[in-house]
């Protein structure tokens, strides 16, 4: 993607000028991106962005250059403006391209590049019709399709060299249901680190269907009713809630500088017995994993918080450096255009041993949250707040009338203290998360959970 001599020239520039790292980001990306609302297509985008991001370290300095001219004499312009706003001692590097990186596999067979867009699109004809059919009272169905090929080149001063291809397909479908003057969505949105054969091993038509349930199931629901109750969450993206209430604040980004809640607290009891957090960005073919990270390390199963006691921190290498710690194959960015930082990527709560049977029997009053819509988090505080697309109460230790309007409101220090039970059916849904190194895929998921009180928003007296 980008010669071997000429990274070699960028690097004893960097650090001829000051630097003690230097790192290239070579990225070759080809997006599809596809909408529809009632089948029309709406808008449609297909195109290739091809750039070098440049980053160099001295100590805890840090500089960022990237462009999308790989001419070599602009790139050694870009180094040379980059390298000299260190602004420390020269030094000499004898660059040796001899630390072996093995990417994690992520196989797929069918390459969206090379599949026609006309099967493309009628896939997604196929959960616009499943979705309408499903009742009179669905008005609408827009369907958002994407497919990524991102190929990258990472090398560094440090002898890593090393090449990943991600191929990604997802689904986002959103169903509207009106009554009564009353509208409500509901949505969905598969996808896997995998090619077209993705929809080979779910049925689509399915997942339009659920949409439209969770729609039509909300425009006939109460308003949820507000105070302090136990809140039960399913499994799946409900993990959502501990991405944002908790993640966020276990990313070095915001551990190294002492802005987050649980800075220095490894090895402390920080949440309950029953409370296991992972971030595992090497599952195969999920949607939030990678072969490498993008700062060029094979991604790996972090344990974070192991049966209530906190075991460690999501780290990228310049946090890493503020911490003296190693990164954990944690560095994220959107594209060439951002620096990368510590981010998450499939993030789960683990099975427990409870059923969710059990769970709800165990419950006498409180809310059932089915789908988390979204949500956010100030991670020096760990106050969140997160809105709900599909709920219900629980009433003598069953799933009774569905109410809408609920929002859960607490924090992430308490949440974890407060989780008594965990069931034993992990899911992990797909999403995307927005941060200071753009817009990036991961995963969020756990088993359904019982938080033993929690504040949920909505109508007094509902």
């Amino acid at each position: 993607m980008l010669d071997k001599s000429i990274i070699e020239d960028i690097f004893n520039i960097a650090v001829s000028n000051g630097g003690d790292f230097a790192e290239v980001f070579v990225e070759d990306n080809f997006t599809t991106e596809v909408a529809t609302i009632g089948g029309s297509i709406e808008k449609g985008m297909s195109g290739r962005d091809y750039g070098v991001g440049i980053r160099i370290f001295n100590g805890l300095n840090s500089v960022y250059a990237y462009t999308n001219d790989l001419s070599k004499d602009n790139l050694i312009k870009i180094t040379k403006k980059a390298s000299k706003a260190i602004g420390q001692t020269k030094k000499n590097i004898v660059v040796n391209f001899g630390k072996n990186v093995e990417p994690n596999f992520h196989g797929y067979k069918l390459s969206p590049r090379e599949i026609e867009l006309g099967r493309k699109l009628e896939l997604m004809k196929r959960v616009t019709t499943a979705a309408k059919n499903y009742d009179d009272e669905i008005s609408q169905v827009t369907v958002n399709y994407l497919d990524q090929e991102q190929n990258v080149l990472i090398a560094n001063t440090e002898g890593v060299f090393v090449e990943d291809k991600r191929v990604r397909t997802r689904m986002l479908i959103l169903v509207a249901a009106e009554f009564g003057g009353q509208m409500e969505i509901g949505y969905v949105g598969p996808g896997a680190l995998m090619g077209l054969e993705f929809y080979d091993t779910i049925n689509i038509e399915d997942y339009g269907r659920e949409a439209a349930r969770t729609a039509k199931t909300m425009v006939h629901a109460d308003y949820s009713p507000a105070g302090v109750m136990p809140v039960v969450v399913d499994n799946g993206f409900g993990g959502l809630m501990f991405h944002e209430a908790c993640g966020h604040s276990l990313e070095a980004s915001s551990v190294a500088k002492g802005i987050s809640v649980f800075s220095n607290k490894v090895g402390e009891k920080i949440a309950s017995d029953v409370v296991t957090l992972i971030d595992d960005g090497s599952i195969t073919n999920a949607w939030g994993s990678l072969g490498v990270d993008d700062e060029g390390k094979r991604t790996q199963k972090n344990v974070l918080i192991e049966n209530g006691v906190l075991k460690s921190y999501m780290i990228d290498k310049l946090n890493g450096r503020r911490m003296g710690m190693e990164s954990t194959g944690s560095g994220r960015r959107q594209s060439y255009r951002f620096s990368p930082t510590s981010r998450m990527t499939n993030t789960y709560i683990d099975n427990g041993n409870s059923t969710k049977e059990e769970i709800i029997e165990n419950t006498e009053y409180g809310l059932f949250a089915k789908y988390i819509n979204a949500g956010s988090v100030n991670p020096a505080t760990g106050d969140f707040n997160f809105s709900l697309s599909e709920a219900y109460l629980i009433e003598g230790g069953k799933i009774t009338k569905p109410v809408k309007g609920a929002t859960l409101i607490g924090n992430g220090s308490k949440i974890l203290q407060d989780v008594d039970m965990v069931g034993n059916n992990l899911k992990i849904g797909q999403g995307y998360c927005f941060a200071s190194s753009g817009a990036i895929f991961i995963g969020a998921g756990q088993p359904t959970i019982r938080v033993k009180s929690m504040t949920v928003g909505g109508r007094e007296g509902a």
